[in-house]
């Protein structure tokens, strides 16, 4: 990893998120990883350019959230009365209890933003992994990571995991099919969050954009 190129070549730069050390980005083989030369933190890994890998995840797990958010979480009996909510119909719950706040934060970063990030995924890789180039390309990669941060479907998990293992003292705790489904849908969103988006940008310059091209013939043909 070279350092700070000549000032006349600031072209591919990256800078450490830790230190801000410049460095120039360069191509690397498969499965290397680029560090900083202060700080020896990880700057980026190679360019993987096997996008459809990375559909297939997001797509499944699209479909695992359908589930998840499709059934009941949990069924609690209590002196043989039975309750089984889904996630949405907990927000809802809270919402008619007065704690709108609460409710609007567990239905954001448990239904609308980790949602809103699959789909920018896939509306971004899937025309890239054809060789086309999606459109709205800075706002949706916008997007992507302001939701980056506010997907907590892990911490939902954990919250989840605690409150059953409180509740199974005083009723008898059923875990349904959402559970189970919200269990595999925090391995399968780790594993696509761990493909670095950054590598996106990479893959757009080298894709040629049909509107840029059609604008310049339009341009061309006006001369």
């Amino acid at each position: 990893m070279d350092t700070l190129p000549p000032q006349d070549d600031v072209t591919n730069l990256i800078a450490c998120p830790n230190c801000d050390t410049l460095h120039r980005r360069l191509d690397l083989p498969l499965g290397k990883t680029a560090r900083c030369v202060r700080c020896h933190s990880v700057l980026y890994r190679a360019l993987d350019l096997r996008l459809s890998r990375v559909l297939a995840l997001t797509l499944t797990c699209l479909i695992v959230f359908a589930i998840a958010n499709a059934f009941p979480i949990v069924e609690i009996e209590v002196q043989g009365i039975y309750t089984a909510t889904t996630l949405v119909g907990a927000a809802w719950a809270l919402y008619r209890e007065g704690m709108w706040l609460v409710a609007l934060l567990v239905f954001a970063t448990t239904v609308l933003i980790p949602l809103s990030q699959l789909l920018a995924l896939v509306h971004m890789i899937a025309p890239l992994s054809v060789g086309r180039r999606p459109y709205a390309v800075f706002h949706v990669m916008r997007a992507i990571e302001f939701c980056r941060p506010w997907g907590m479907i892990e911490v939902f998990m954990l919250g989840v995991l605690v409150s059953l293992v409180k509740l199974s003292a005083m009723a008898s705790v059923l875990p349904g099919i959402a559970l189970w489904a919200f269990g595999a849908l925090t391995v399968l969103l780790a594993l696509v969050l761990s493909y670095d988006v950054r590598n996106l940008w990479i893959i757009i310059d080298r894709t040629p954009d049909p509107n840029g091209d059609r604008a310049a013939q339009s341009r061309a043909s006006q001369r």
